[in-house]
């Protein structure tokens, strides 16, 4: 059983344990029969019951009374030791137990966080987000408690039965066999009970994983729900995936509701025949009233270490279920991991001190050989033989339709996966061979979804690089359009940001992803649609201050925005996960029809026919998006007055 083997990394705590309860099994154990002597000995005078016999001892000046009493008081003693010494090694194996099963939890938690950030997109992916925070609190605690219960009661339950078959032997063999009839019972009970149950809390867990799914989904798209008037539909979403996780836990527990009244029949009727057959052999002189009561509540004692089994046994199939899923994730090994012998590092990070220095290591080489990828082994390609290299100090940008792999090449560039044939390499130097700490280090990321952590402005920008200091932090933010709105904020870098950046629009959310990835100044650059929520004003701003700031470092844009990507040294062009051509925008109009379609639904004739600058300025503005109509208005002045969400939403079309 996967709990079992938990518990076998703490060897020395359990057999602690074990001692402790079998100290106290032996202390409650002696209970009875210490009860038996005051009844058959203190009680009854030591048997002196003959009237002629005590005037006897009265005659010779003898009184019984001042022994007898000090004979109860001695026995009556021990009885009281026996409990204080049971109580106090209860209490030490409780806190034992409860300790080993805190370690327990906690190394589970530390080792199941530390796999599932070094997955891959493909295993968060397979578990689902959602089934991997159920593994990470509630089948971790469940573990943790069972643990602590094992250790506890289900250890202590056949020491106390053993122990207490022992005294029913030596008490009275001729009734043993009603507490074998009894415990034979109980344990029937107990297998019936799991045979029916065992199944339905394996189904228990993964419906406890579907109503987390779908109540995380509700919340994160709340807004969107409300915007289509579908909180009916969500309800009986949820209720759908509420009740069946319902009607499955009534099943079990009603099946175990069962199994309590069943144990306690049994321990009333185990001790109604043993007063009547015990009552029996008492009558005949075979048998003292004393060694009745002892037999009663070694009987007992039998009865409960089986009950207590019965009980722990409620839990035991849905911890072994919850086991069986934390040992899947911990078993389960990431596609994308580091080689055992990684290529050393292939240059540092810049230093915003170092950043106009004539030193500054060269841009990165970027390059995809023959390159196609598919998400699952039996799904489509994301990309089919993709090549094309982005060459130390240019600017590279990436356009095609949508679904057409544009983000999959940013993300195979960052490793979160892997190719599935072909290699993509920096500088010459397959990724597959750098460990990916090296590798990230020479990337500066900003993801398609901005996403914020919850802090200040300060510690989100300072993610990209800890020891940025704070004039880096406002200079990031300067090349990002981004300080004006944060100076405006009250407190400043210090102004809160809510988890995932709620707190913010999406263009400032967008702005402030790209300081994170401008303030560590890397060799190259991954844009990941990031301009999509930016007005025009402010995607041209940003490219403007963006060169200066990137000087010698590689860019890989991509974009749906075709004016953010006119003037890139090379542009790539994807159509359904092929290259449909490469070269500049110039080229790309003549000899690229898929690239020109791309163009003409977002720029007229007239604006084409205006010159654009070839070369790697990518933050000069074109001709077409400063005065498309020879008006002398810029491009963007329609703008004014909209959100940045709502200009976002003009220039993607």
């Amino acid at each position: 059983m996967g709990v079992i083997r938990f518990l076998g990394q703490h060897k020395r705590a359990v057999a602690l344990v074990m001692l402790l309860l079998l100290l106290k099994a032996g202390c409650e154990l002696a209970i009875p029969v210490l009860t038996s002597q005051i009844v058959d000995v203190g009680i009854a005078q030591s048997g002196v019951e003959d009237l002629d016999v005590l005037a006897g001892y009265k005659a010779a000046g003898v009184d019984l009374f001042p022994i007898q009493m000090a004979y109860l008081l001695r026995i009556g003693g021990l009885m009281l030791l026996a409990a204080a010494g049971s109580m106090v090694l209860d209490v030490a194996a409780g806190f034992v137990s409860a300790r080993t099963g805190a370690k327990i939890g906690r190394d589970l938690r530390r080792r199941l966080f530390a796999r599932v950030v070094a997955f891959s997109d493909a295993e968060i992916n397979r578990f689902s987000a959602a089934s991997l925070i159920t593994r990470g609190t509630n089948d971790v605690t469940l573990i943790q408690n069972v643990c602590t219960m094992v250790m506890r009661m289900v250890l202590y339950a056949p020491i106390l039965a053993i122990g207490g078959v022992v005294m029913v032997m030596v008490t009275n063999p001729q009734l043993g066999w009603i507490v074998v009839l009894a415990v034979a019972v109980v344990f029937t009970v107990i297998a019936v009970l799991f045979r029916f149950t065992l199944p339905r809390f394996k189904i228990m867990q993964t419906l406890i994983d579907r109503v987390n799914l779908v109540a995380r989904e509700m919340l994160n798209g709340l807004s969107v729900v409300r915007a289509f008037n579908r909180e009916g539909f969500e309800e009986d979403r949820f209720d759908a995936a509420s009740r069946k996780l319902r009607d499955t836990q009534l099943f079990t527990n009603r099946a175990m509701a069962f199994m309590m009244p069943t144990m306690m029949l049994v321990m009333n009727l185990t001790s109604v025949a043993i007063v009547w057959f015990g009552a029996q052999g008492v009558a005949a002189g075979t048998m003292q009233t004393g060694d009745l009561i002892a037999f009663i509540t070694y009987a007992m004692v039998i009865i409960m270490g089986c009950l207590i089994m019965g009980m722990v046994s409620i839990m035991l199939p849905r911890a072994d279920v919850a086991a069986q899923r934390v040992s899947e994730v911990l078993a389960t090994a990431p596609t994308v991991r580091d080689p055992e012998v990684p290529v050393g590092e292939c240059h540092p990070e810049r230093s915003a001190e170092g950043a106009e220095s004539k030193d500054l290591p060269a841009g990165a080489r970027i390059a995809f050989n023959d390159v196609s990828f598919r998400y699952t082994d039996d799904g489509d390609p994301a990309l089919s033989h993709v090549s094309f290299v982005a060459e130390p100090g240019t600017t590279l940008a990436i356009v095609g339709s949508t679904g057409s792999g544009k983000s999959t090449i940013v993300k195979l560039i960052e490793r979160f996966y892997d190719p599935t044939v072909g290699s993509v390499t920096l500088d010459g130097i397959d990724l597959r061979e750098l460990s990916q700490a090296d590798l990230r280090a020479n990337l500066g990321y900003v993801p398609q979804k901005a996403f914020l952590f919850e802090g200040t402005v300060e510690s989100n920008i300072a993610y990209g690089d800890e020891g940025a200091d704070e004039v880096a932090i406002r200079g990031a933010l300067e090349v990002a359009c981004a300080l004006d709105f944060v100076e405006a904020r009250e407190g400043g870098l210090s102004a809160p940001i809510a988890q995932g950046g709620d707190n913010v629009s999406g263009g400032q959310r967008q702005r402030l992803a790209m300081a994170r990835a401008l303030v560590r100044r890397p060799r190259a650059y991954l844009f990941d649609d990031c301009f999509s929520a930016l007005d025009y004003a402010t995607d041209a701003r940003v490219r403007a201050a963006l060169p200066a700031w990137a000087a010698g470092s590689t860019v890989i844009l991509v974009a749906q925005r075709i004016s953010t990507v006119l003037a890139a040294d090379r542009i790539v062009v994807l159509d359904e996960g092929r290259v449909a051509g490469v070269g500049t925008h110039r080229e790309l109009m003549e000899s690229c029809p898929e690239y020109r379609e791309i163009v003409l639904s977002q720029l007229t004739e007239e604006e084409l026919a205006d010159p654009i600058p070839v070369g790697g300025d990518l933050g000069r503005p074109s001709s077409s998006e400063i005065d498309p109509l020879g008006e002398g208005e810029p491009r963007f002045a329609p703008t004014e007055g909209k959100t940045e969400e709502e200009a976002a939403e003009g220039g993607a079309r």
